[in-house]
């Protein structure tokens, strides 16, 4: 059973973000001090990604661990109240990540999901983001110099 209101449940379900999060802001202040520069929530691309890199066709989505069930602890949770809706939304996030997912290595972008229990690990974050995005480099570079 709910222990909120209906009104203040309501309230607080219209508070919840899906940009700018605190988990997205951590990620982008380590991809940023890490030296490499990118775009935001691009529109045109399949899913609007959360951070891109042009240069290395790499795109990152940052997903809350309850809102695209992750297989931790927050993100196995189960809502206790209208789950009927509540799961079926769920498992609609979870198809359209995949879709675009998808649909973005099919197109040639390189994809990376970090979950939000993985900002909280600064450090570990930080290799996990350098070493995917220094991999790009090496992969474009590898590229461009096949092309001669």
């Amino acid at each position: 059973m709910d222990n909120l209101s209906p009104e203040a449940r309501s309230r607080a379900m219209r508070g919840v973000r899906s940009h700018d999060t605190t988990p997205e802001r951590v990620v982008r202040s380590v991809a940023h001090a890490l030296g490499f520069r990118f775009r935001l929530h691009r529109r045109d691309l399949p899913g609007s990604p959360d951070l891109v890199f042009p240069r290395l066709r790499t795109v990152v989505f940052v997903h809350g661990c309850y809102w695209h069930q992750h297989r931790c602890s927050r993100g196995s949770r189960q809502p206790k109240s209208n789950r009927g809706y509540w799961l079926s939304k769920l498992r609609r996030n979870r198809e359209r990540d995949r879709r675009a997912t998808g649909a973005l290595r099919r197109a040639g972008w390189r994809v990376l999901v970090i979950w939000e229990c993985q900002t909280h690990d600064i450090p570990r974050l930080e290799e996990c983001i350098s070493r995917y995005l220094i991999a790009g480099r090496t992969d474009r570079t590898k590229r461009a110099g096949s092309d001669r």
